[in-house]
């Protein structure tokens, strides 16, 4: 049986001036100055602050050939609402909590040559025949940015045929890239897994006793190395404990990424640009936005003409009531574009400056022991904004404090109650077990199990699991892996 009913929902739904707002708003500091080049290119009724010679040519007969044609009344257009004397010429966006001191840096960027292209530039330099050198071109192609060839010979052997037109074996394969490719700078480029890589980097140097232990320990007993089983290792080869400590020496001076220590890689770093600094000027506080967030707008005074000659004419023809339409959409793209740019600074400066604020002991002393618990609802509710807001700025913008410069939402946690019943930031915690790892016995390191015990004993009662998020958070190995000779 069919059943009729009726539901309703209530959905709000963004315009699309508010979905750009929010876009903007999302933008740090370079991609915004990347997106008001654009918008300044793309929409002409947008001029900078910079002072323009008013050199416009009134007439714009030469515009408009076909005067005289149909009549259009004034009244079509509302040519006041364009004329607020609030946007010409001289409409502006600054404020006064933008950094007077900062410089206009144009860092520029050696052009360089990428990892891949240096890795060719060397081949040409040996001696190999035709199909020598287009596998090996093909070899260097095929390594990642940390320097490795991650696919199985075999395979590179098929796309050599398909791709290439060569016709070869894996024998073949293996040899030109041991007689080429592992020889290249940075050496242990080319390797297929880090216990080759480490190998082909010992075998580069001058030999001496460590180094051949080093060598033959990798090679027989990689596993036992990694896992750290040093006992079983200088059973198994007969050593004392000082030789195997100069042969851990010897192995932890070798590179395990060689790719990414070259120094033109094909990623340019991208260079951090803080949209905010916070200063400490008599025991006080003081936030500033980047000035180059808060750039000096104005609409065209050549569209301010152009509509004050239309407005003046007597007589309209349909073709200027054209153009007069086609400056109005630019104009109110125009208007829009700059008062989304004030709200952009001061929302900016509204959430950082509550952040601050919240964070209040943290940016006077640099000591992440003293962050609050902080999630984004927080300062959403007391500057009156949606969470998506926040989360808009944290997640994208950076801050310079007299501590470095720091992703905002660093500064966000969650939070757990202590013995006492009081609310402490995960941050804190992690410090302190952070702390105590770095000051544990690296002969017998700290168990999950023995650090939860330690917490629990400072006032933080932390389970095992809990504890071992942390730790990987921290990107700290268990307590295995961190033991030392």
């Amino acid at each position: 049986m069919l059943k009729q009913s009726l539901q309703y929902k209530l959905l709000q739904k963004l315009s699309p001036q508010q979905i750009q707002l929010m876009k903007l708003i999302q933008l740090p500091t370079q991609a915004f100055e990347e997106r008001l080049k654009q918008e300044i290119e793309e929409n002409p009724a947008l001029d900078t602050g910079k002072d323009e010679s008013d050199n416009f040519d009134e007439d714009l007969s030469n515009e408009y050939d076909d005067a005289g044609t149909e009549k259009i009344e004034a009244e079509d257009i509302n040519i006041d609402e364009y004329l607020s004397d609030d946007e010409i010429p001289n409409y502006k966006t600054q404020a006064n909590n933008y950094s007077s001191d900062d410089e206009e840096k144009n860092v520029p960027y050696a052009a360089g040559t990428s990892f891949h292209q240096s890795l060719k530039n060397q081949l040409n330099t040996y001696s190999l025949d035709d199909d020598e050198r287009a596998i090996a071109e093909f070899l260097v192609g095929s390594i990642d940015d940390s320097g490795y060839i991650r696919r199985e010979i075999i395979d590179l052997v098929d796309d050599l045929a398909f791709t290439a037109n060569i016709f070869t074996t894996e024998e073949k394969v293996i040899y030109v890239l041991k007689k080429a490719v592992h020889t290249l700078d940075p050496i242990g480029v080319g390797a297929r897994d880090l216990k080759e890589c480490l190998i082909i980097q010992l075998k580069a140097k001058n030999s001496n006793k460590t180094r051949s232990l080093s060598i033959d320990i990798l090679e027989n007993a990689f596993d036992h190395f990694v896992k750290k089983h040093y006992k079983k290792l200088q059973e198994k080869f007969n050593i004392s404990e000082e030789e195997l400590k100069e042969v851990n020496k010897e192995i932890s001076k070798l590179n395990p990424k060689p790719g990414s220590s070259y120094a033109g890689n094909n990623k340019i770093a991208e260079q951090i640009v803080p949209d905010f600094s916070i200063k400490i000027t008599d025991g006080e506080l003081d936030l500033t936005l980047n000035s180059r967030n808060a750039p000096e707008l104005h609409v065209s005074r050549e569209y301010n003409n152009m509509l004050k000659g239309y407005k003046e004419s007597n007589t309209k023809s349909k073709s200027q009531k054209d153009a007069v339409f086609f400056i109005k959409q630019k104009l109110d793209a125009a208007k829009w574009f700059i008062d989304a740019i004030k709200q952009r600074q001061q929302t900016l400066l509204v959430t950082m400056n509550t952040i601050m604020h919240y964070q209040y002991d943290y940016f006077l002393t640099g000591d992440e022991r003293k962050l609050k618990p902080m999630i984004l609802k927080d300062i959403a509710d007391k500057i009156n904004m949606d969470v998506s807001t926040v989360s808009r700025v944290a997640n994208s913008k950076y801050v310079s404090t007299p501590y470095g410069t720091k992703l905002i939402k660093e500064f966000f946690s969650e939070s757990m109650k202590n013995d006492q019943g009081e609310d402490v930031s995960t941050k804190e915690i992690k410090k302190i077990l952070e702390t105590v790892i770095a000051e544990e016995n690296k002969k017998k390191p700290l168990t999950d199990e023995k650090l939860s015990k330690i917490l629990k004993e400072k006032g933080y009662p932390i389970a095992r699991r809990t504890v071992a998020k942390y730790r990987e958070q921290l990107d700290l190995p268990v307590a295995r892996l961190r033991k030392e000779i």
